[in-house]
């Protein structure tokens, strides 16, 4: 398309060329006066010949105006063409888009994507996880439309962009834009048009964090808390930062991963006691706490612990065992 957009340009512009050469030899009108009379005769503004022509003269501008005017009509019909075709592609892949992110279940939304929301988004997705993000940014919209991530464009705080992001089906919500006021109104919006959401939500400001359990967040982050902890903890504790770092950050070399697993209703473990469920003999795999349908976490659980439907493993070990031991209590998060 865009080679006939060219290629339509260099013919108008050539018969530009070929008219004021045709003028000002057939004629003998002055440079500007030949590319008057041509431009006149090709767009057909019809104001008059400059001066009267000859007969070659009128033959010559019969000839220009038809293949002028048959130049300009291609280049404009190509240009539309253009236009409406990228429209069309455009309204398609909304659509497209939009049906996507209604086929979705138990995904995550993120609201905004700054720099802690994109960090957020990829390791999500890196877990198997479906996202979709929430921001008004075109800019960051296109980007993420050309990284193959489903988006809705718009405010996280309108109910409009909640529910295009499916946040009656979803899993959680994660809100991280920057301002925390924002974070507020989305926690509330959320929880309004949804009770039961998960939200974990982002807090900037130390005063923050009660307001934001109180408009309904189930969990509030603050990265440079986090994030300071971290450094005084290698600071202080190198080793046991790096063993978290192995267990969060693992690699085929070192594939050892800690999960959270629940016991589906259809578990060939439910109603076992850890000693004989072989999670440790045959898995090689560490329970190290298991959080009951209550709420109540128990840690370091003893082996004559029953695995009930509705716990949760805080499990340790190899990636490989830690997919099996999944797909036997029927958690199919992981």
């Amino acid at each position: 398309m865009i080679q006939r957009v060219i290629w339509g340009v260099v013919c108008s512009l050539s018969v530009v060329v070929m008219g004021t050469l045709g003028y000002r030899w057939l004629e003998d009108y002055t440079w500007l006066e030949s590319i008057y009379m041509t431009i006149i005769t090709v767009t057909t503004v019809g104001f008059g010949e400059v001066r009267p022509l000859s007969s070659t003269g009128r033959i010559f501008t019969m000839v220009l105006m038809l293949s002028g005017v048959g130049t300009i009509l291609y280049l404009l019909t190509t240009l539309t063409q253009l236009v409406v075709e990228g429209k069309l592609r455009e309204l398609m892949g909304r659509r497209s888009l939009e049906r996507a992110i209604r086929s979705l279940k138990d995904h995550y939304i993120v609201c905004g994507y700054g720099r802690i929301g994109a960090l957020v988004t990829e390791m999500v997705r890196e877990a198997g996880r479906e996202v979709v993000v929430i921001d008004n940014n075109e800019e960051v919209t296109r980007r993420l439309d050309g990284e193959g991530i489903h988006y809705v464009l718009g405010s996280a705080t309108e109910d409009e962009s909640l529910l295009a992001a499916g946040v009656e089906r979803a899993q959680g919500l994660i809100a991280t834009v920057s301002s925390d006021a924002d974070n507020v109104y989305i926690v509330l919006t959320a929880k309004d048009m949804r009770p039961d959401i998960f939200i974990i939500a982002r807090a900037t400001e130390p005063g923050s964090e009660r307001k934001l359990k109180h408009a309904g967040a189930d969990k509030v982050v603050s990265p440079y808390f986090i994030g300071a902890r971290r450094i005084a903890q290698t600071v202080i504790r190198p080793s046991v930062a790096d063993f978290i770092d192995l267990t969060f950050h693992s690699t085929t070399a070192q594939p050892l991963r800690m999960e959270e697993l629940t016991v589906g209703a259809q578990a060939e473990l439910a109603g076992v006691s850890l000693k004989d469920s072989g999670i440790r003999q045959k898995l090689d795999l560490i329970v190290l706490a298991v959080k009951k349908a209550d709420g109540n976490m128990h840690f370091n659980p003893p082996a004559s612990t029953v695995v009930e439907v509705g716990d949760t493993l805080i499990a340790m070990g190899p990636g490989s065992s830690m997919s099996k031991l999944a797909k036997i209590l029927g958690d199919r998060q992981v």
